[in-house]
């Protein structure tokens, strides 16, 4: 795959995504807008992964069925008009509809393309390839908190959401002109029997199973921790805006790094030291990140541990999911992002609930704790993963 088409997937998954998470640095505006209480504002995230569940669900698995460039332009363009939707939102309810379906088609768009980065690399640059991919997705993620705390401290929490749905039509004309052009894989198949095949597909393969659970403690521990931070932060002492907020994100963008570095190892074989790596580096970011109140240069150090690890596990689960099979990668991402977003919507929940009871150190022992179980998952099972994906077959 040449370096252009590579970064055109990179940077379209990025720009897909900040839509899921523009919400996070925005819970307090949103909570005073709509007349939310603290403790049950992490229900707008929720409702995102609500959304993302039922893509991941319904949608993402299309890929395997369709013509995928025609599948990302017509999701590029309802993503559009559903952000036009969330900028306008006038009631709570009207805004969580708005929210679970731009969760829906902002998590359609962005495993999309990275399955379709899969199937259009060759086999010895898979990883490298999705690494590359999903580096942009956590660039997009980022992003999208600084980009949200920006526009909304200048022209409102709407705005953030209009501007996006411009972009979006942007995409949508450089996606349909430079996107490479693949076979359908599963033409044979119905509707219904490409949903079902995803069951079977979870219920065969041990790949699939033991890394999704990896997926689920990794991201709720990552969502526990970005959903609660506008809290603490937005508040005395510190008092920061949201365009400060935002920003500290950007410390995080490491993880970008990590993300290539973990493909490239597992393309070489490495998954289980990378995993290892990963994991311990996730468990150890909560420790400086108990210190925050104390030094806001402990919660910078912690953000970079959080996301390195969290990116580093991320990219491995998906190449060595991806290598077992070459024709149901749609399939392979929908299954495997389903544990994230059951993973993500807990984690929020979980998060601002645990700040209104027993504030930031409550925080960080949850996130603390749910580390930890990843840890302790993986070295129980790391001895149940087949010794060569590659020679897994999932068919139709």
């Amino acid at each position: 795959m040449s370096r252009g088409t590579t970064l055109l997937f990179a940077c379209a998954a990025g720009m897909s995504v900040a839509n899921v998470y523009y919400a996070q640095p925005l819970l307090d505006a949103l909570a005073s807008d709509f007349s939310i209480s603290h403790a049950a504002v992490g229900g707008i995230v929720t409702a995102t992964q609500v959304g993302c569940a039922l893509a991941l669900l319904l949608l993402v698995p299309l890929g395997d069925l369709v013509d995928r460039r025609r599948l990302m332009l017509a999701q590029v363009l309802m993503l559009a008009a559903v952000l036009v939707t969330v900028g306008l939102a006038a009631s709570t309810h009207g805004l969580l509809l708005a929210m679970l379906l731009t969760g829906m088609l902002g998590t359609a768009m962005t495993q999309g393309l990275i399955s379709y980065a899969a199937s259009a690399a060759a086999d010895h640059e898979r990883g490298s390839v999705v690494g590359t991919a999903q580096g942009g997705v956590f660039i997009g993620l980022l992003l999208a908190r600084v980009l949200a705390g920006g526009i909304s401290d200048l022209a409102g929490w709407r705005s953030v959401y209009l501007c996006s749905a411009g972009t979006m039509l942007v995409l949508a004309i450089l996606l349909w002109r430079r996107l490479p052009a693949l076979a359908v894989t599963g033409r044979r198949m119905n509707y219904p029997s490409l949903i079902a095949s995803m069951f079977t597909l979870l219920a065969r393969h041990r790949v699939l199973q033991i890394r999704g659970m990896l997926a689920l403690l990794m991201f709720a521990a990552f969502n526990i921790f970005w959903s609660a931070l506008v809290l603490p932060l937005s508040a005395p002492p510190h008092g920061f805006s949201h365009t400060a907020i935002g920003a500290f994100g950007l410390v995080g963008a490491l993880g970008a790094f990590a993300a290539t570095w973990a493909g490239r190892l597992a393309d070489r074989g490495f998954e289980r030291q990378a995993s290892l790596a990963a994991l311990l580096l996730l468990v150890a970011a909560w420790l400086p990140l108990s210190f925050m109140n104390l030094s806001l240069w402990a919660l910078v150090v912690g953000i970079i541990l959080l996301d390195l690890g969290g990116q580093a596990i991320h990219v491995t689960n998906q190449s060595m999911i991806f290598r077992s099979s070459t024709d149901a990668h749609s399939r392979l991402v929908a299954v495997y992002m389903t544990f994230y977003a059951v993973g993500s919507g807990a984690g929020a929940v979980a998060a601002t609930a645990s700040y209104a009871f027993a504030g930031w150190q409550g925080v960080c022992i949850l996130g603390a704790g749910v580390s930890a179980t990843a840890l302790i998952f993986w070295a129980a099972t790391r001895r149940l993963m087949p010794s060569d994906t590659s020679q897994i077959h999932f068919g139709h």
